[in-house]
């Protein structure tokens, strides 16, 4: 199929659908349309908005992202849908405000899935996959159509169901290693034997799907594109089921970085500078950082690309060059995903018009109010540190964006603990109303002893069970970004904010 699309890389973005079926990673609707306007600065092809049939929550959420992001200049929005008619009705209503509306069906193909799950035969397969296709290309004219678990199907299968898919009107074929049993050769196999034995291949993109279970999800998508994949279905920081999808900012940046290694197989010149993807780089670790604080799915330091250690250096040897040359132990500019070389040094003594114009420069647009609460925020910081940083700077505009209303405030809390003692804590909270409730309370530790206490003074049974802290600044003065999940009946409700290092040391080691 000679259209430009074929060319480069379409960028599908599916973190918004497979992302948020990470455990915990449960976005509302606002939420979601805030990660969907930012995919779009980034410049990703195709927004996977969600499964309008799961919940009325996800069809609200798609909808609004077709209606205010899918628009004629922005990305198409795309809605799942399994192979029956009720879930194909419910996407195309839900992508119908999009200037660009997708329906992506889906159906299992390997005989595991079809015997222990579906409980159907190939032949019902055959019949039903095609059926389906035609029945949303009367709703939509781009249908995406997906053989689940097609890295652990019978080739030859395959064969016949993606033959009449693309028969009945499909014009993306997607092969998802939906468990990421696959390696690199097996994939880029799997993809070649595709072009070479489907007969109308070339009225359809080859897109790939694939997750992280064996930490193979990028290399395999790179092996795909070797052999004619054309779309990669990633999603931000690789989030999503299990061990996630296969990452969007390594997948671009191998494809950006290694342009001349990837050129000839796009039917470039290897000198060739014309970018693979039309991914904004310098938007990458803003919609990381973005997607991290909404779902509350912290980053490792050491995560290529985005984490905070990707372009640190410890040993002398490697800061020895980097002072020389860059390029000695750096294969990518900082500046290039959206970072900064040359911090501009704040502290106490700067002025508000400094902090607004920092903000700016690193992508952060505040209303009068905002920018007022996160510049006293950064005034109390700056009494307490030397030097504040870029990190830090952020830490305070993400968290101050994440404000709710005070119901509850914690006017003090008492820890003792110790080798042979048993952690107490005793809090005071004041209510809405005014009042102040005291309590004590025993726990495992200090953090459960005042989750306990807190409980015994509100009366909202719930459940601590998850507590954890990164820093995301350096330094003995550092800023912590804490993530803390509570169960309350069959809900888990997660919040995640920054507080200074030094406080939490202190509470760990009482």
């Amino acid at each position: 199929m000679n259209t430009p699309a074929c060319d480069r890389i379409i960028i599908f973005d599916t973190t918004l659908r497979d992302g948020e079926q990470s455990p915990g990673a449960t976005l509302n609707v606002e939420e979601k349309l805030t990660i969907a306007k930012q995919l779009a600065r980034l410049g990703v092809d195709v927004i996977e908005a969600g499964f309008p049939f799961a919940s009325p929550g996800d069809f609200e959420a798609v909808s609004k992202i077709a209606q205010q992001v899918g628009t004629e200049e922005g990305p198409t929005i795309c809605g799942l849908a399994r192979a029956t008619k009720q879930d194909i009705e419910s996407a195309a209503k839900a992508v119908s405000f999009a200037a660009k509306p997708r329906i992506h069906t889906f159906l299992a193909t390997s005989d595991i899935h079809l015997e222990y799950k579906l409980k159907k035969t190939r032949q019902d397969v055959l019949q039903i996959a095609p059926e389906m296709v035609a029945y949303a290309k009367t709703f939509v004219n781009d249908v995406e159509f997906s053989p689940e678990d097609a890295g652990r199907s019978d080739p030859e299968f395959l064969y016949q169901v993606l033959e009449r898919a693309i028969a009945a009107g499909a014009t993306t074929i997607n092969i998802p290693d939906t468990v990421g049993y696959t390696t690199p050769s097996e994939f880029g196999g799997l993809i070649k034997g595709i072009k070479e034995n489907v007969p109308n291949i070339d009225q359809a993109i080859i897109s790939v799907h694939g997750h992280n279970d064996l930490g193979l999800a990028v290399a395999n998508f790179l092996e795909a594109v070797k052999n004619g994949a054309r779309q990669l279905e990633c999603t931000i920081n690789g989030i999503g089921e299990r061990a996630g999808n296969a990452a969007l900012e390594e997948l671009v940046m191998a494809l950006h970085v290694r342009r001349q290694y990837f050129n000839p197989f796009f039917g470039r010149p290897p000198e060739s500078e014309a970018p693979l993807t039309q991914i904004d780089t310098r938007q990458l670790y803003k919609t990381s950082r973005l997607v991290s604080n909404l779902t509350g799915m912290l980053v490792q330091p050491n995560k290529a690309i985005v984490g905070a250690n990707a372009f640190a250096h410890e040993s002398g040897i490697h800061q020895d060059g980097v002072l020389k040359h860059k390029l000695t132990y750096e294969i990518m500019d900082a500046q290039s995903i959206g970072l900064t070389d040359n911090q501009i040094v704040l502290g106490k003594h700067s002025g508000r018009n400094a902090f607004r114009t920092r903000l700016k420069e690193l992508g952060f647009e505040l209303a009068d109010q905002e920018l007022n609460r996160a510049f006293l925020r950064f005034k109390e910081l700056a009494d307490k540190k030397k030097d504040v940083s870029d990190w830090d700077l952020e830490a305070i505009v993400n968290d101050e964006a994440q404000q709710v209303p005070e119901l509850f405030r914690l006017e003090h809390v008492q820890v003792s603990s110790g080798d042979h003692a048993r952690p107490t804590a005793t809090v005071t909270l004041r209510t809405p109303d005014g009042q102040e409730l005291t309590d004590a309370a025993i726990g495992t530790g200090p953090v459960d002893a005042i989750y306990k206490a807190i409980n015994r003074v509100v009366d909202i049974p719930n459940q601590l069970i998850e507590f954890s802290v990164q820093s995301v600044t350096a330094g003995i003065d550092a800023i912590g970004e804490v993530t803390i999940r509570l169960q309350h009946d069959d809900r888990i409700f997660q919040v995640t904010g920054q507080i200074p290092i030094s406080s939490l040391r202190r509470l760990m080691l009482m």
